[in-house]
């Protein structure tokens, strides 16, 4: 497997202080996004991937990472992007979302960086009743827009039900 490496070897001190305001960033179609490392378990790269039955089609299916059955969702499905072959620098982002490990694919993971409250503005709203879900916030980081997405709202109620039930 290429690319496996514990968050641990980050050089992130895991006490909860020192994760506040960390952020991994990675890349979905060019776009930069981040999310709390926080919430970041395990980056590994791309393997084999059993896809189950009635899965939605952005949940490609699960992977059985040293004994634990982990479900995976392909962040630009989710997204409505594209769907693209995957290639040496797709990674998948091990999260824990209450009690469950999710998998999410990316493009290509870039860095773990620090981004300050002040320097995050809130998502753009979009008419008076769309609101999207998944953002919490806009950051610059080098002149470069990074979209701040929340792992938590990546997957409805009803959606983390039936991929964390397999």
């Amino acid at each position: 497997m290429k690319n496996n490496f514990n968050i641990n070897e980050l050089n992130i001190d895991v006490e909860e202080d020192t994760l506040k305001d960390k952020y991994l960033t990675f890349f979905i179609c060019n776009q930069m996004f981040g999310i709390a490392v926080k919430d970041v378990v395990q980056i590994v790269g791309i393997q084999e991937i059993t896809s189950i039955p009635e899965f939605p089609d952005y949940a490609k299916g699960i992977i059985n990472l040293r004994g634990a059955i982990i479900p995976i969702i392909d962040v630009r499905l989710r997204l409505h992007k594209e769907e693209v072959a995957y290639n040496d620098k797709t990674c998948i982002i091990v999260t824990k979302i209450q009690d469950s490990l999710i998998g999410y694919i990316v493009d290509a993971v870039n860095e773990v960086t620090n981004i300050e409250k002040a320097n995050i503005s809130e998502p753009p709203k979009m008419g008076t009743t769309y609101v999207n879900k998944f953002l919490i916030g806009v950051a610059k980081i080098n002149d470069k827009i990074t979209l701040l997405l929340d792992t938590q709202k990546m997957l409805s109620e009803e959606e983390l039900e039936l991929v964390s039930n397999i």
